[in-house]
This record gives structure tokens, sequence and C-alpha cells, in this order.
């Protein structure tokens, strides 16, 4: 009975905090109280609590009390990479999927919202990626890109949410695929692309060149998920 007990304490103090009861930045009220408030036990309430501080929701300080937090996107929606990385393997076509409708998006509004300074770093990562030498490097400047362009959209959720499907493990996959494959050079040209038309500030230029790079990245992990040596299949 104490799963519903805490997931009923849990909306009630979610319905606080939307209601404005509880803004962020709030201390919540001391336990004994908001068990009282809520009609529920301080058990129950602890493991409430407990709950929203690891939605990012709510921040326990020691000697404090507890806190509502700034509520921004990239603290509640942190759980979604931690969930697609412990999604089976299979489902990183599904990723990959959701990305190309997301990225291309982010690459419009960043477009038209882009400075010099931003771009600046992204000639950089370009640079670097085309004197990678490993996999792994790779990857780690893949990443990096993309959640450089997806911070440029000034769309804090929309960036949240990118951050969240872009597993590395997938993108390790991915790379390892291209490189593999001789595409390496075609996929840091579809970055380049990326790159122009940012530089244009033209979000049509921009939404086309980030569908094409997903859509190309998609493909690579479908032929991989499709050759017989796969571990990827059901």
């Amino acid at each position: 009975m104490s799963a519903p007990l805490t997931e009923a304490a849990i909306r009630q103090i979610r319905e606080m905090i939307a209601a404005g009861d509880l803004v962020p930045g709030a201390r919540l009220p001391p336990e004994a109280e908001l068990a009282t408030a809520l009609g529920a036990s301080r058990n129950t309430v602890r493991e409430a609590v407990r709950g929203l501080v690891t939605a990012g929701v709510l921040d326990v300080r020691r000697g404090d009390g507890t806190f509502v937090t700034s509520l921004r996107p990239e603290l509640l929606l942190e759980g979604i990479g931690a969930a697609a990385e412990l999604m089976a393997e299979d489902f990183s076509l599904e990723l990959v999927q959701v990305r190309r409708i997301l990225e291309p998006a982010a690459t419009a509004l960043a477009a038209m919202r882009i400075d010099e300074g931003t771009l600046a770093k992204l000639e950089t990562l370009l640079d670097r990626m085309r004197s990678a030498e490993t996999d792994d490097v790779l990857v780690e400047i893949d990443s990096e890109f993309h959640a450089v362009v997806a911070a440029a959209s000034e769309n804090a959720t929309l960036a949240s949410m990118l951050a969240g499907v872009s597993v590395r493990t997938t993108r390790l996959r991915i790379w390892r695929g291209i490189v593999e494959g001789d595409a390496k050079a075609q996929t840091i040209a579809q970055h380049a692309e990326i790159l122009r038309a940012l530089r244009e500030g033209d979000p049509v230029l921009g939404e086309a060149a980030a569908l094409v790079h997903v859509a190309t990245t998609e493909a690579s992990l479908r032929r991989m998920i499709d050759s017989p040596e796969s571990s990827l299949k059901n």
C-alpha cells in the first residue's frame, strides 16, 4: 500500500508547485507540518520527497531544509538521458528517429539566433573532428557540436530533450560504422553544411542540412541492425 500513498503525496506536492503555493527556490514546510497538510504519514512524505529529489523537482540541503529547484528544463528532463542509456539496444533506432524530428527544428532556430562566438566554437569543433584519430574522440566532438547547436536555439526544453536522446553508446556504434564504411569524410561534410547554414543565418537551409545528416545517421544504423552479425536484432 505504500507505493500508491507515496504517489498520491508526490501528486499533491506537484499540485502545490503548479498552483504557485511553492515557487522555485521556496523551502518546503517541516516534514511533520507537510505530512499534516497532505494527510499522510511522515514516512510517506519522506518517500515522496525522495522521489521528487530524484526527478530534479526538489533539492535537499543538509542542515538547511528541502527546497524547490529552479525547475529548469535541463533539471527536469535530465531523466530522459538516464532512461535512454538503460533502454535495450534494439531501441537505438527509435532514439535516432526522435533526433530526426527534433534536431532539424533546433538547427533552424539556431540559424536565426546564433552569435559569432558560437560560430567560431563550431568551426573549431569541426576542425577537431577532421583531425580526430579515434572513434571515442569523434563521438565526444560530435556530441559537443550538436549540443552547441542545440543550445544556440535558445530553447532550453528542446536542447534538453535532444541531449536526452543523444545516447553516447548509440553515437559510438554509428561512428564506428561510418568509419568502417569509409563514410567519415561525407559525415564531416554534413557537419560543415550545418555550420554553413548557421553562418548564413538561413533556417530553411539549416533545417534541411540537419535533416539530411540525421537521416544519413539513421540509414547507417539501420544497415548495422540489418547486418547478419548485428547484436541489435530481436
